[in-house]
C-alpha cells in the first residue's frame, strides 16, 4: 500500500510540474528537448574534475520575475522558469528578453537532508549571466560577476531550521556593457544572436567539513613521467596534509603526499600517453588529512599528454602532440541550441555534437567566444577530442560594431573594462586547466574588443606554461605567442606567413545550405557561399578539403572549418540548428577529413 501512494505521489509532482511548464515558442527543437523532465533536469553530476559523493541538485522550476533595475525583491512572482535555462530560451517555459533597464529575479526554497547536520553547506552555481546577487533567508550573502564560471558560497551561518528561502538578482548588459558576451545581442543578425540572461548552468548544494578541498590543478610532463599537482584548500592549518593516488583501473599507479602549499610530483612509468587516437584517463583520488585524520576526499582523473611546436626538417613550425607533428583539424563550434540557447537540453545532447564531430574525421574543436559545462570538457576529454578555448569577445568596441575587423589599431579598454576581462580570463582558464583535452588558448577572436595584445599573452603563457597561447584568431597580428592564425572564406588560403611561429587558418568555409523545415526562420538566412543541395555543398567542402592539403605541405599546422551546426539565420553548419541532419555527405566528409588528419603521417 506504502509503494502505491508513493507511486501516485510521484506521478501527481510530477504531473504538476508539467502543468506548470512547458516549451515557449514555435521555432524548431532539438530531439533531446521532449526529454526534459522539470522533476528531474540536468540530474547528471556537474564537476567531474572534483567529485564528492554528496550532493543536491537544485535545478526544477523557480519562482521568477521580470521588473526595473532597482527595484526591491517582489511580492509577486510573474511565474515559473525551469532552471538551468535562460529566460530568452524556450526550453525555460518563458522566453522573455530582460534588458539593461531590468533586473531577473529567481525564488526557490529548499532543505537539507538531516545526514548533513554539522556540515558546512555550500551552494554552487555553474554559469550565470552576467551579475548575480545570491539572498540566504533575506541576508544578502554574495555577489558574482562574470557569465561563463562556477561560484559558490557557504550558506551555513545564513540557515534557520526547516525550509530555506533562496533568492537570486541578475543584471545583465549584454552587448550595453563591456562585460565578455560572445555572440549574444540585444538585436540578434547575421553571425548575432539572441542574448542570454541569469541562470544557464546548474545549480547545486554540497555539504564538507570546515576544512576542505577547494580546486585541483594538474600539469603533466610526458619527458620526464612525471605528474605535477597542486591542490588548494580552505581552513587549513600548516601541519594539514594532501595525499594524491593515481589508478590505473584498480592498480595504483603512484602515490604522493605533501603539506599544504607544496606541489606533489608524481612519478608515473611508462604512462599511457592521451591523445583523439587514444584518450587514456586515469583515476585520481585525493585526501585532506588533519591531525591525521581524512577531513575530505574528492574523486578526479588526469592524463599525461603534450602539447607543443617544432621546426621541421624542412624549416616549417609545426604543432605537436606528445612530440610527433600533428595536423590538427577541426569546426568552429558555437556551442548554441534552438531551444536551450547556450544551455543543450539534455547532458546526451550536449556530448552529441563532439561525438558526431569525431565521426565526420575530426580531431580537434575550437569552442568559439563561448565557454561550456564542466561536464563538456570531461567529455572531450573522455571521447578524445582537441580544444581551442576561445576568451568570449566583449566591450563595445568600434570593431565590433561597425565590422573593420583589420584596421590595424587596438581598442582602448576603460580600467574597468580591463580589469573585468583579466579577471574573466583567468576564471575561464582555472575552470579548465586540468582538462588535458584543452591545448590552445585563444584571448581573442578576430580584432573584437583586442587590447595589449602582447602583454595578454604574455601573461596567458606564464600563468599556463605548458599549453599554446593563439594571440587573435584573424585578428590584428603582432609577434607574440606560438600561433599566428589567419581567417579566409571561403576557401583556405596562406595570405600571410610567420617563419617562427606555427601558422593556422583558424576560419574559413562556411558552407551555406538551408533545409526546409529545418530553420531559425524562413527567410534572410545565409552562409558565406550558397547551395541547393547536399551534393553540391559536399563537392564544395572537398573542394577546399583539397586545396587545404597543398596549403598544409607548405605551412599550415592547423585548420579550423566554419562551422559545427546552423545557428539562428546561419546556415553554414555541417548538421541543421536542431541536430536533425548531417547536411553534407557523411561517408565523404569522413574520408576527406582523415586523409587532411593525416597529412604529415
Amino acid at each position: 500500500m506504502k509503494r502505491h501512494l508513493l507511486i501516485l505521489t510521484v506521478l501527481v509532482c510530477s504531473a504538476t510540474a508539467f502543468a506548470q511548464w512547458q516549451p515557449v515558442g514555435d521555432r524548431i527543437k532539438t530531439p533531446w528537448a521532449a526529454q526534459v523532465n522539470p522533476h528531474n533536469v540536468w540530474p547528471e553530476y556537474p564537476r567531474p574534475l572534483m567529485e564528492r559523493s554528496e550532493w543536491q541538485n537544485l535545478n526544477g522550476l523557480w519562482d521568477y520575475a521580470i521588473l526595473p533595475a532597482g527595484h526591491g525583491e517582489p511580492k509577486l512572482f510573474d511565474g515559473k522558469i525551469l532552471v538551468p535555462f535562460a529566460v530568452e530560451s524556450s526550453l525555460s517555459g518563458v522566453q522573455k528578453r530582460v534588458g539593461e533597464e531590468h533586473e531577473l529575479w529567481y525564488k526557490r526554497t529548499f532543505t537539507t537532508p538531516p545526514s548533513w547536520k554539522g556540515k558546512n553547506i555550500l551552494l554552487h552555481f555553474g554559469a550565470v549571466d552576467w551579475k548575480a546577487e545570491v539572498f540566504i533567508n533575506d541576508v544578502k550573502i554574495g555577489v558574482h560577476t562574470g557569465g561563463y564560471t562556477p561560484f559558490c558560497v557557504d550558506i551555513t551561518p545564513f540557515l534557520s531550521a526547516g525550509i530555506q528561502k533562496l533568492v537570486v538578482k541578475v543584471w545583465d548588459g549584454t552587448d550595453t556593457g563591456f562585460q565578455p558576451r560572445g555572440k549574444q545581442v540585444n538585436n540578434p543578425r547575421g553571425i548575432l544572436y539572441t542574448s542570454v540572461t541569469g541562470i544557464w548552468q546548474t545549480v547545486w548544494l554540497e555539504p564538507v567539513n570546515e576544512k576542505h578541498i577547494t580546486h585541483i590543478q594538474s600539469v603533466p610532463h610526458i619527458d620526464h613521467n612525471l605528474l605535477s599537482v597542486d591542490v588548494s584548500a580552505i581552513n587549513t592549518q600548516p601541519a594539514d596534509w594532501v595525499e594524491v593516488t593515481i589508478k590505473e583501473g584498480t592498480k595504483v599507479v603512484a602515490v604522493s603526499k605533501a603539506s599544504m602549499g607544496q606541489t606533489l610530483d608524481l612519478n608515473i612509468p611508462n604512462s599511457k600517453l592521451w591523445s583523439p587516437e587514444s584518450p587514456f584517463l586515469y583515476d585520481m583520488e585525493v585526501t585532506l588529512y588533519s591531525q591525521g585524520k581524512t577531513v575530505d576526499r574528492v574523486k578526479s582523473y588526469c592524463a599525461m599528454r603534450k602539447i607543443s611546436v617544432m621546426r621541421s626538417d624542412n624549416g616549417i613550425v609545426r604543432m605537436q602532440l606528445n612530440n610527433k607533428d600533428y595536423f590538427q583539424f577541426g569546426p568552429l563550434d558555437q556551442g548554441w541550441w534552438p531551444d536551450g540557447l547556450y544551455t543543450a537540453p539534455t547532458d546526451e545532447a550536449l556530448a552529441y555534437d563532439i561525438k558526431k564531430t569525431k565521426d565526420l574525421g575530426f580531431n580537434m574543436i575550437r569552442k568559439h567566444v563561448k565557454v561550456e559545462p564542466a561536464r563538456w570538457y570531461t567529455h572531450c576529454d573522455r571521447l578524445g577530442i582537441l580544444v581551442w578555448q576561445d576568451m568570449p569577445s566583449g566591450d563595445r568596441s568600434p570593431q565590433w560594431q561597425s565590422r573593420q575587423y583589420f584596421d590595424g589599431t587596438e581598442f582602448k579598454r576603460t580600467p574597468e573594462s580591463e580589469a573585468n576581462y583579466r579577471k574573466e580570463w583567468k576564471e575561464i582558464i582555472d575552470l579548465v586547466y586540468s582538462n588535458p583535452s584543452v591545448v590552445v588558448w585563444v584571448p581573442f577572436n578576430e580584432s573584437w574588443g583586442q587590447f595589449k595584445t602582447e602583454d595578454i599573452t604574455a601573461w596567458t603563457k606564464t600563468y599556463d606554461p605548458s599549453r599554446l597561447v593563439n594571440p587573435a584568431s584573424g585578428g590584428n597580428f603582432y609577434r607574440t605567442g606560438d600561433i599566428l592564425d589567419l581567417h579566409n572564406y571561403p576557401q583556405p588560403d596562406l595570405y600571410l606567413y610567420d617563419a617562427e611561429r606555427a601558422n593556422v587558418l583558424g576560419e574559413y568555409g562556411g558552407i551555406g545550405l538551408a533545409l526546409e523545415g529545418h530553420l531559425w526562420q524562413e527567410d534572410r538566412n545565409w552562409g558565406y557561399v550558397q547551395f541547393k543541395n547536399s551534393e553540391e555543398a559536399t563537392d564544395e567542402y572537398v573542394k577546399y578539403a583539397e586545396q587545404l592539403k597543398k596549403w598544409i605541405k607548405v605551412g599550415f599546422s592547423a585548420a579550423v572549418y566554419t562551422q559545427t551546426t546552423d545557428v539562428e539565420i546561419e546556415v553554414n553548419g555541417l548538421m541543421t540548428y536542431d541536430r536533425k541532419v548531417i547536411k553534407m555527405d557523411e561517408e565523404r566528409l569522413r574520408k576527406i577529413n582523415q586523409e587532411i588528419c593525416r597529412s604529415w603521417d
